[in-house]
């Protein structure tokens, strides 16, 4: 009930600021681009925050989908929609290749290896130049459009994007509460405990590993179609150590946790722009007090000082003082006099 509840306050968040704060640049503009990184971060959460698995190159399948569609339908004149399914089709499969071999791995040489992925899935964007434009990226990409409405200006993004990350939230929450999320967090705690309780852990990561990309590549069609743009720059391997910080501020382990880390960390650079040359220390030095201060996470600590807070705002009743117990015994009695015997005396 509760993941409900923060399901419905997002939704409503996201209905009520463009209305209460029309024309707005942190809402219409800022707001989708943290709309975009809310669902790569919900996504590697997934694969990192319950499963425990580690991932240094998520941004590759964000590129992936992103080029899919940018491809089919600058170069080839593809209708979007058609695109948009080839091109996760075809992260699926690289997604499901690459997952056996290296979800065998554990610890950094597991973070290594989807580093590895990432850079080689940057490298051919850079170089395949007759068909991604290379360092100079690829443009002309057609706007989307539902039903003869045109997703045309920042306002109709910001609903398009929202409404999808209301989805993926939904997703996540129902994967997360059942058998699946399940075995998910049995995995991240012993994957030996795992398996003998009968878990095929392969295939369990596995599953959560392509998961994860197909909404990475869902987010990557729809930014290319928003920007009407791509250039390796978006894809690049600090963009997929963004998004893992996203993860751990906002909390492993926490949906809504990876939503927060996603906003703090597009918000607060636009925020600290009137800083100017002090921008990237602040930035840095609130990042250091926020991971010191609250180690599991800003939802996590967040939750906890509230509550600790309202514990101690309520007055403790006292408890009424103990009563001594009935003593149960017997009223000591009187003993009945005696009658006085007649002595006789001898005479």
């Amino acid at each position: 009930m509760k993941r409900l509840s923060g399901l419905f306050l997002l939704a409503a968040a996201i209905v009520l600021l463009p209305i209460l704060f029309p024309d707005n640049y942190f809402v219409t503009v800022v707001g989708v681009t943290a709309g975009l990184n809310a669902i790569l971060a919900v996504s590697l959460n997934l694969l990192m925050g319950y499963a425990g698995q580690i991932s240094l190159g998520h941004a590759a399948f964000f590129g992936l989908g992103a080029y899919s569609s940018a491809i089919l339908t600058a170069r080839y004149d593809w209708n979007p929609w058609p695109a948009l399914l080839l091109g996760l089709a075809f992260t699926g499969v690289i997604a499901y290749v690459v997952a056996r071999p290296i979800l065998r791995l554990k610890g950094h040489y597991l973070a290594m290896a989807t580093l590895g992925l990432g850079i080689i899935v940057h490298i051919f964007i850079v170089q395949l130049g007759w068909l991604t434009g290379g360092p100079d990226g690829l443009g002309g990409i057609p706007t989307l459009s539902l039903f003869g409405w045109a997703v045309d200006s920042d306002q109709r993004w910001y609903i398009v994007i929202g409404t999808l990350l209301v989805v993926v939230v939904w997703l996540a929450l129902n994967i997360i509460d059942s058998r699946s999320g399940r075995a998910l967090r049995a995995l991240h705690g012993s994957e030996v405990a795992a398996e003998m309780m009968g878990i095929n852990t392969a295939a369990t990561k596995t599953g959560v590993f392509v998961l994860a990309a197909l909404i990475a590549a869902v987010a990557g069609s729809v930014f290319a179609h928003q920007q009407a743009f791509v250039s390796p720059d978006s894809f690049s391997f600090f963009f997929s150590i963004e998004l893992v910080t996203m993860v751990v501020l906002g909390g492993m382990a926490s949906t809504y946790g990876a939503v927060l880390g996603a906003l703090i960390l597009t918000f607060l650079p636009e925020l600290l722009v009137v800083f100017e040359d002090y921008e990237v220390m602040i930035f840095g030095g609130i990042l250091m007090g926020m991971m010191i201060f609250l180690p599991q996470g800003l939802f996590v600590g967040l939750g906890d000082l509230l509550r600790k807070l309202r514990r101690q705002a309520t007055p403790t009743p006292r408890k009424p003082a103990p009563q001594e117990p009935a003593s149960h015994k017997p009223t000591p009695q009187k003993p009945a006099p005696q009658k006085e015997e007649k002595r006789h005396g001898v005479a």
